[in-house]
């Protein structure tokens, strides 16, 4: 991971934070004691535990660097910062599907919190990136695989 600026909203800082402690501080002692108890069974080498418990040790390890450089590298996003004119990171924004007249609200956010099941999309998203910078009332064509879906900017709010 490059040393990427990343864009987080409060909630989004907190949880990651919230992730990483966690992390820190229950994970690390779990899987730690998973690894002296599956020792105990005797024979490492062909002890699937210790392998199972070394190889989650690892994906810990790994997020916990992950998250410690996604916080160095953080920019948040206060809610006095969103701009309610345009459409930029943290905004809420209500789009309507021209072809469909499906009316939908997203969250515009970083990558590192982009959660689609939430209506959480990054800024780097083909939706975000068409619709960003944008004003109300604008139409927008957005690339999919499908093909190009028309959004109309129905409203930009906090």
């Amino acid at each position: 991971m490059s040393d990427k600026e990343v864009i987080l909203t409060q909630e989004g800082l907190k949880k990651l934070e919230d992730e990483l402690e966690n992390l820190k501080s229950v994970k690390r002692r779990e899987v730690a004691e998973r690894i002296k108890i599956a020792i105990g069974y005797g024979d490492i080498s062909e002890n699937s535990e210790y392998e199972d418990a070394k190889n989650e040790q690892a994906f810990i390890e790994g997020r916990i660097i992950t998250l410690e450089k996604m916080l160095r590298n953080a920019r948040i996003i206060n809610s006095d910062e969103i701009d309610t004119d345009t459409v930029g990171v943290g905004a809420i924004v209500t789009v309507e599907d021209l072809e469909f007249g499906d009316i939908v609200e997203y969250t515009i956010v970083g990558t590192a919190e982009s959660n689609p099941l939430q209506n959480k999309i990054s800024n780097e998203s083909p939706v975000g990136k068409a619709i960003l910078g944008k004003k109300k009332g604008t139409i927008v064509d957005v690339n999919v695989p499908a093909g190009v879906i028309q959004y109309k900017i129905v409203d930009i709010k906090k």
